[in-house]
């Protein structure tokens, strides 16, 4: 008989000292070990038979996992481990990047929100991840510690497919930061799902937008779109229609337009293919209504 509610597999629990040693480990096991930060997808992947890792290697408490910094110049860097309820109250975000705080509160629970990581949400590779939208529109860029050294990879190259990114055995994400956005910028992320708390995105739509005097209307629009497409999307079509008209209702709806002829979804049990798709055209216009109308403010 078909157990509904299966157990967790036997796995075994690898505490490593430093992150030198974390990716030798992960690099000798290949695809039967996973790095372990805040497990709210792990457990449940590995209970349902998805993930078949036989060793989580914890790198939660590692240099650097933990921190928030923002400097002036620079801009804020978060710690892989960073829970996303310490973004939501983090001085440094909401006065500088304040919609990864709102794109983080319409994760889950707030109970989840205290082990769930922004990288995390980003390492899976999902394309319904409801903070990757705020992160690519503020161009994060992730720091990566493999054993061959150090990288960075930017958020636009980063995913292959659902639950494919670039990352190789060995390599662990140490980090993610962002630079100044352009000033004055606004921004907002629009979630639908099927109750208010705790479901995944139906369509996601993220928009920032700022002035630019290079731009013939204006202004500039980075817009991100989840789940919709095998990954999270970005609409460069409608940005480009924003950017090279004077923005009235006509053209915002022009962009719309063209976010939705650039997504694929599927139908699943939360919505079918094509309400995503109409969905698509109807938040991003009022996505980017809602940005642009602050920024005029």
């Amino acid at each position: 008989m078909h157990n509904p509610t299966p157990g967790l597999p036997a796995f075994d629990y690898i505490k490593p000292a430093s992150l030198r040693e974390a990716s030798q480990f992960l690099m000798a096991h290949g695809d039967t070990a996973r790095p372990f930060m805040g497990g709210t997808d792990t457990f449940v992947r590995m209970r349902d038979g998805f993930w078949r890792e036989k060793h989580l290697v914890d790198v939660k408490h590692l240099d650097g996992m933990n921190t928030i910094a923002f400097d002036p110049e620079i801009g804020l860097t978060m710690g892989a481990a960073v829970n996303m309820n310490r973004v939501i109250a983090s001085p440094e975000v909401n006065a500088h990047y304040p919609l990864l705080a709102q794109a983080a509160g319409t994760v889950a629970s707030y109970q989840l929100r205290s082990r769930a990581t922004i990288v995390g949400n980003i390492c899976n590779g999902s394309p319904a991840g409801d903070t990757t939208g705020a992160c690519i529109v503020l161009q994060g860029l992730l720091h990566i510690h493999s054993v061959d050294g150090t990288r960075t990879e930017s958020l636009d190259n980063f995913f292959l497919g659902p639950g494919k990114t670039v990352l190789q055995p060995g390599d662990i994400v140490t980090a993610i930061s962002f630079p100044l956005p352009p000033q004055p910028w606004t921004g907002c992320y629009i979630k639908l799902g099927r109750n208010a708390l705790g479901d995944l995105a139906i369509v996601g739509v993220t928009a920032l937008g700022y002035p630019d005097a290079t731009a013939t209307s204006g202004y500039r629009f980075r817009l991100a779109l989840a789940s919709v497409a095998p990954i999270p999307l970005r609409p460069v079509a409608a940005e480009t229609i924003l950017a090279e008209n004077s923005i009235d209702e006509n053209i915002i709806a022009a962009a719309a337009q063209a976010a939705m002829d650039a997504v694929t979804p599927i139908s699943d049990t939360r919505g079918s293919a094509r309400y995503r798709k109409m969905m698509v055209r109807n938040l991003t216009r009022q996505a980017v209504i809602d940005v642009w109308q602050k920024i005029g403010d």
